[in-house]
């Protein structure tokens, strides 16, 4: 058995996908000494970090507070890979909105970004069909094209980061945290190999492993959902589902998203609906053939030209939801000096670095955070509200 040490920081960072690495990153900007643990390392296949690419995009409705994040975000994500000279990292492939006539959310999406004058374009039916022929839209489809927005190639950006901040001195500990005893929290906490770290300040970013280390108080108000991505095969010498000709894309009616052939990998698309609940350590990440099913049965009405294209890659990852789809950012209950970031709900990635900025600053300056993102806030009921 190896022997017991212990390790003492400013602040220990536990989760090293997106969020974590992002918060750990600002926090030793800071001055802070930041420890980094995740049990299966940065942006693994099993986070829903772990994936090959993200979308980027600042339409949210009428939830602006994350129209501002997102905002916010691109620039830090831009800044970072300039410094790691990997410009490779954000494909500005553009996002493009596809909606249903007088549809709620798409109509409050072309007004935040107005509002905070995101540069995006409105396009009626005939110029939906004019740009984009090789789609199929519905006779009263309209789209919000963001021009500037478009991929984050997630896996490669998580892991990246964290190389810098090891390089800033963050030391990252390839350590699993022992489930917590019920009801408190050590002075210390300790890992699977034995080692006991000690910290002034705990920050669990561990997403869908929240409730298993905090199960009485997250058990019930983290819903990690199963969530299926499938890429096919386009024709061959054919670059017509590739950017620039194919932008990202999202049809709010029936509820799937994509993106074009980014290097070689295929078209991919993605059901947004929850999937069922699901284990990230032991689900199985074998795409179901149900899912492929459906998957298939969009794929023939919306891209006519892929009907038969063949299956090339598939991947199994997870949400890790809140009972809205508002992140988790909140002190736990009994110990002033444990905080809770999580609750990506799908759609937290490209916010990591406005987050990090965002928990650094509660962390190290005292400020509360929104109420939106409290604990008091998170229920037993999904009732999705955030996309």
């Amino acid at each position: 058995m190896a022997a017991e040490t212990s390790s003492k920081f400013d602040f220990a960072v536990v989760g090293a996908g997106v969020f974590g690495a992002w918060t750990a990153h600002f926090l030793r900007a800071a001055g802070a000494r930041v420890a980094l643990l995740d049990a299966y390392g940065p942006a693994n296949s099993r986070a829903s970090s772990g994936g090959e690419s993200r979308i980027i995009r600042k339409g949210y409705g009428p939830d602006e507070i994350y129209t501002e994040w997102a905002i916010r975000a691109l620039p830090l994500w831009k800044e970072l890979f300039a410094q790691l000279a990997r410009p490779e990292l954000f494909r500005e492939t553009g996002v493009l909105w596809i909606a249903p006539e007088n549809d709620a959310y798409a109509l409050a999406t072309a007004r935040a970004l107005a509002k905070f004058g995101v540069e995006s374009e409105k396009l009626d039916g005939g110029e939906l069909r004019r740009r984009f022929p090789h789609f199929s839209f519905d006779d009263d489809a309209w789209g919000i094209l963001e021009p500037r927005s478009g991929v984050l190639m997630a896996r490669r950006a998580v892991q990246a980061l964290v190389e810098r901040c090891q390089y800033a001195g963050v030391e990252c500990l390839p350590e699993a945290v022992i489930p917590l005893p019920p009801g408190s929290l050590p002075a210390q906490f300790a890992t699977a190999s034995g080692r006991r770290i000690s910290a002034g300040t705990y920050i669990f970013a561990c997403g869908a492993w929240l409730g298993k280390l905090f199960p009485e108080l997250l058990g019930d108000r983290i819903f990690p959902s199963r969530q299926e991505v499938f890429f096919f095969g386009p024709p061959p010498g054919n670059s017509v589902f590739q950017s620039p000709a194919t932008p990202t894309w999202l049809y709010l009616k029936d509820e799937f998203y994509g993106m074009p052939d980014i290097e070689g990998r295929g078209f991919k698309l993605a059901d947004d609906r929850h999937g069922p609940s699901a284990d990230p350590d032991s689900q199985s990440r074998a795409a179901s053939p149900e899912s492929l099913a459906r998957a298939r049965e969009f794929l023939s009405r919306r891209f006519p030209a892929l009907r038969d294209a063949p299956l090339v890659e598939s991947r199994v990852c997870q949400y890790e939801n809140t009972s809205s789809g508002d992140f988790l950012i909140d002190r736990h209950p009994s110990h002033e000096n444990v905080w809770l970031v999580g609750g990506g709900s799908g759609h937290g990635f490209k916010h990591g670095p406005a987050l990090g900025e965002y928990v650094a600053r509660l962390v190290t300056q005292g400020v509360e955070p929104e109420k939106r993102f409290g604990l008091a806030s998170k229920g037993e009921v999904q009732r999705r509200a955030i996309h």
